[in-house]
């Protein structure tokens, strides 16, 4: 097994790619827009990945609600963002958080239903007047505490809902005043106000997975970002959080990571994470990927069948649960 998940093309596995997939093994698959169409598409899609070895292989998605929603309307419901829940913690600190679980839980459910069984989400991120709109717009608020206890909220929900959550991104995004899909922010706050950043991943560091960020922070390493870091993951990441779940990086293909896909993908396990996210099915960077990569390590295939060890049947009922977040949001 390669250290790496992998995004496809399309609404359904090409001759190439389950070719390719079949010899690389890949940890686990990333599914986009691209790939939604409705229930039985996206079922029998998640089915044909999972059959492709005959093992329950993880299967991703990022939908956090708001602009980050694989999965939409009118085949699905919408979502709200952090925002929402945070605009609620002002009025009632209690009914936010029962409203955040309710929220996640229907989101596993409806994941669930389908196949995927992990969501890049909670976001973590402590936002800030000047933070990039990439994160403002989706985090949870700008007080650490808060973020941590909506953030819980929704990592319990999603595992009732029957999916893993995924906390990012390590060790904080919200000082970045650019987005990371374009630009490489650098970030020059000391280490003593980064503790505020650190505060919600150390309040979750029992979490089953997290996912890294491309950022230089200058009071650690100031060459290198997160993602790419021996010293952020191995001191700050594992050390001063405490996490021991299974570390993934933020796709590598965001611009502000530079060389070939290959390069940032040795780049990133060489310092220390445990998978590489690779999210665009590029035939040529995923060959040259897994030809940079060695098998996963076996500290790292521990904490992945680990982290898919915590994963239950779903539960709940959906509309019940849309109902009391909808009317818990409805006191704002």
């Amino acid at each position: 097994m390669k250290p790496v998940i992998f995004g496809l093309s399309g609404l359904e596995l090409s001759a190439s790619e389950r070719d390719f997939f079949r010899a690389a093994r890949p940890a686990g698959y990333i599914l986009f827009k691209r790939n939604v169409a409705d229930r039985a598409q996206l079922r029998a899609l998640t089915d044909s990945l999972r059959a492709l070895e005959g093992r329950d292989v993880p299967i991703l998605v990022d939908q956090e609600g708001g602009r980050v929603a694989r999965l939409g309307p009118p085949e699905w419901p919408a979502f709200p963002a952090g925002p929402a829940f945070d605009r609620l913690y002002d009025l009632a600190p209690v009914s936010a958080i029962e409203a955040a679980r309710a929220n996640a839980h229907a989101l596993g459910l409806m994941l669930a239903e389908v196949g995927i069984t992990v969501d890049c989400h909670p976001i973590l991120d402590v936002a800030r007047a000047d933070t990039t709109e990439a994160i403002a717009s989706r985090a949870f608020g700008g007080e650490p505490m808060r973020v941590a206890a909506l953030g819980r909220a929704t990592l319990e929900g999603l595992a009732a809902g029957g999916v893993v959550g995924v906390v990012k991104h390590m060790p904080g995004h919200g000082r970045a005043l650019l987005d990371t899909h374009y630009h490489l922010p650098t970030v020059t706050a000391s280490a003593e106000e980064l503790e505020e950043d650190l505060a919600p991943f150390r309040a979750l560091a029992h979490a089953p997975m997290g996912m890294t960020s491309h950022i230089v922070f200058q009071a650690w390493d100031r060459e290198r970002p997160a993602t790419l870091s021996p010293v952020v993951i191995e001191q700050v990441i594992r050390g001063a959080i405490g996490f021991d779940g299974l570390l993934m990086t933020d796709d590598i293909d965001m611009k502000a990571l530079s060389g070939t896909a290959g390069e940032k993908a040795a780049g990133a396990i060489a310092a220390g994470c445990d998978l590489v996210l690779d999210c665009w099915a590029r035939m040529p960077e995923m060959e040259e990927i897994v030809a940079r990569l060695d098998d996963i390590a076996p500290a790292s295939l521990a904490r992945l069948e680990r982290a898919m060890a915590t994963l239950t049947p779903p539960a709940g009922d959906l509309a019940a649960l849309l109902d009391t977040r909808d009317r818990l949001l409805a006191l704002v």
